[in-house]
């Protein structure tokens, strides 16, 4: 059993300012989360910039360039760029960060498909700013894009740079996605493979869809991936704690779900990191330190990342 790499997403592009205070926003907040969670154990810190006075998401490279240097002084955490951004934005723009900056580590959604948020309003009506019940409203009628072509111009992009990605993989029809740019040579292993359970429009949370995703991974790649998952909202312990005792890494952080316990809010990322460290260590596993995710994932150094 090699080391279980924790990633942290730390703020992301789903929830909004008014569903949460403990929501990190402006780039000071996004620093603090970064370094807490890093702190308590989070090899990988997964990042979104926002606009600071409004929460809504932000992928100029200029928003992101307000806390990464800062994260990387502080820490020696692996820096994740994100290229999904939000899904209300073309691939052109979501890559940009990780052009300007050359990250180790960029994530790509593998395929396109619905992105629905709008049940969220079922239990949050009161709202701060116009565009969040705008953004979730409008997910009824949401195809979040993420083309062949979408795919292969990131890949593109991101190839001289030698960026490795976390391949964000919503349903079983993106594992094969993968495989194919993998057969095509466009990609090659260790694979960073995510697989993410429920949202509505991917797949769901049930033991047997964690089970199926892990089979086909599998089959479709051998030895040549490493396997996270992430489960949206309640179910992102039940989801980490399968994958744990399945041989996968986990992500959380406030991004995936603001919860910390049923009708608890998590105050922090850090926390969300702590909790899943303890199902991790309870199950005779040890987390994996930054260095030593980045030789299992075969990364190039935060030294060649350029800030």
């Amino acid at each position: 059993m090699s080391k279980v790499i924790i990633t942290c997403a730390v703020t992301g592009a789903i929830h909004t300012p008014s569903m949460s205070p403990y929501l990190p926003i402006t780039p000071e907040e996004i620093i603090e989360a970064s370094v807490g969670a890093a702190e308590a154990g989070a090899a990988i810190i997964h990042l979104h910039a926002r606009d600071p006075v409004t929460g809504k998401p932000d992928q100029t490279p200029e928003a992101f360039g307000k806390f990464l240097p800062q994260i990387k002084a502080r820490t020696n955490a692996v820096l994740n760029l994100t290229s999904g951004g939000s899904p209300y934005m073309k691939i052109d723009e979501r890559i940009q960060p990780s052009m300007r900056f050359a990250p180790e580590v960029a994530s790509l959604n593998m395929g396109s498909f619905n992105f629905a948020l709008f049940p969220m309003l079922e239990r949050f009506t009161e709202f701060k700013h116009a565009w969040e019940r705008e953004a979730l409203e409008g997910s009824r009628d949401l195809i979040f894009r993420n083309t062949f072509k979408d795919i292969e111009y990131a890949l593109a992009a991101c190839s001289a740079n030698q960026t490795r990605f976390e391949f964000e993989c919503y349903d079983i029809g993106h594992l094969y996605n993968l495989a194919h740019f993998m057969d095509r040579g466009l990609v090659k292993g260790p694979l960073f493979v995510q697989s993410v359970f429920g949202i509505l429009g991917g797949i769901g949370v049930h033991q047997e869809d964690v089970m199926h995703m892990r089979r086909t991974a599998d089959r479709l790649f051998g030895k040549e991936y490493q396997w996270s998952v992430l489960g949206a909202g309640k179910n992102q312990l039940r989801i980490a704690a399968m994958s744990a005792a399945m041989g996968g890494h986990v992500r959380v952080g406030l991004e995936d779900s603001l919860w910390l316990g049923k009708g608890t809010l998590a105050k922090s990322n850090a926390e969300q990191v702590k909790q899943v460290r303890q199902i991790i260590e309870g199950l005779g596993h040890e987390i994996a330190t930054p260095d030593e995710a980045r030789q299992m994932l075969q990364l190039k150094g935060a030294e060649n990342v350029r800030f």
